[in-house]
């Protein structure tokens, strides 16, 4: 599997800046509880956070839980794909947003 550009920085600001406020990633998934699950299993799960995991210890799961939460979306919809209490709550709290989003549809307008 491989490891996508957002979950490479998430991984290193979290080792490098432990003090960072909060992280929120943008997954596109049919619900919360899926979403979660594709947190735990494919980013935190991944030998990327081994590292973080070893120096991190018993607290990995408490410190990851405290910096990072899920929002379901879709960056092609409006508002992101969330609905608009969601999207102002968060555009409220973010200072910096990075997208690495993309499309492997070639033949769109």
């Amino acid at each position: 599997m491989s490891v996508l550009p957002n979950v490479v920085l998430a991984e290193k600001i979290l080792r490098v800046q432990p003090n960072v406020r909060h992280l929120y990633l943008l997954i596109k998934a049919k619900d919360a509880s899926y979403a979660e699950s594709r947190l735990k299993k494919e980013i935190l799960g991944s030998d990327l956070f081994k590292l973080l995991q070893s120096r991190l210890g018993d607290e990995f799961e408490t410190f990851t839980n405290q910096k990072m939460s899920v929002v379901v979306g879709d960056i092609s919809k409006e508002l992101l794909g969330m609905d608009p209490s969601t999207y102002a709550d968060l555009a409220s709290k973010l200072e910096i947003i990075v997208n690495s989003a993309g499309t492997t549809t070639f033949d769109e307008r």
